[in-house]
């Protein structure tokens, strides 16, 4: 079994992953999405991610209220110093709540896709807990490709942000 500070582990990595991109782009490429379909700038995604650890950790595993309004997280902007500060401080608040968490007992409310109670993400606290390091990975890899295509002399990137739809 892995232990706490093993997944945190994990999820540190991902974050600084995350982190060193949207440094590495600055406030102006970090803000930039690609001219395609239903593309999200790295600053926007990085959001995301503060969505999902708040929501998951935060809501389902540890019993917080939310508010969290996932299509603005896709549409957020702004400076990347003031994003890397909220993800440090999302960080810490993950590991809090991975700490507390009963990794066998059901979520303290279910999660918003009756679809996921059937999967095991939404039937205990600790396959949410791996839901959330699947998110981070997954978008730290959607931010390392959209990154290396910013910087890509040939790539054409859209002054709108980027409208996504849930499904």
């Amino acid at each position: 079994m892995i232990s706490i500070d093993d997944y945190c582990w994990f999820v540190d990595e991902a974050i600084d992953g995350m982190i060193a991109i949207v440094k590495d782009l600055g406030d102006g490429l970090a803000n930039q999405r690609l001219d395609l379909p239903g593309t999200s700038s790295p600053y926007a995604v990085l959001t995301h991610c503060l969505g999902v650890m708040e929501f998951w950790g935060g809501h389902l595993i540890a019993g917080r209220a939310t508010d969290r309004d996932r299509a603005a997280e896709f549409q957020a902007s702004g400076a990347v110093a003031d994003l890397v500060s909220r993800t440090d401080a999302a960080r810490v608040q993950l590991a809090a709540d991975a700490r507390g968490a009963n990794l066998g007992a059901p979520l303290q409310h279910p999660p918003l896709d009756p679809a996921d109670l059937d999967l095991p993400l939404g039937q205990s606290q600790g396959a949410a807990l791996l839901h959330v390091y699947e998110e981070l990975a997954q978008h730290r890899g959607q931010m390392e490709t959209c990154r290396d295509a910013l910087r890509a002399t040939w790539v054409h990137t859209s002054p709108e942000p980027a409208v996504i739809e849930e499904s």
